[in-house]
């Protein structure tokens, strides 16, 4: 009995190792390090330098309009890659 149970838990195993693909991992550690970026793009944008140079010239820095173009783009990436990128592998 302990060895069905083995067997069986070693088939569940390579399952999920099969959905969560190279693709899917590196998706979400985009979309991690992205949503990351993001906030710290838009906590930038409150500083008193930024507010300086919206109050100037209408804009933000341009460090911080990266980190916000940087983070927007980092994590939607992420997204797609986590829904649509290697699903089961195909042999």
């Amino acid at each position: 009995m302990g060895l069905i149970l083995g067997g069986e838990r070693a088939q569940r195993g390579s399952e999920w190792e099969s959905t969560m693909s190279t693709q899917r991992i590196l998706g979400i550690v985009l979309l991690v390090v992205g949503v990351a970026v993001l906030i710290y793009g838009v906590n930038a944008s409150h500083s008193m330098a930024d507010r300086m140079s919206d109050t100037f010239t209408g804009r933000f820095t341009e460090a911080t309009t990266w980190y916000i173009i940087g983070g927007a783009a980092s994590g939607l990436l992420g997204l797609l890659l986590v829904a649509f990128g290697g699903g089961r592998n195909r042999d």
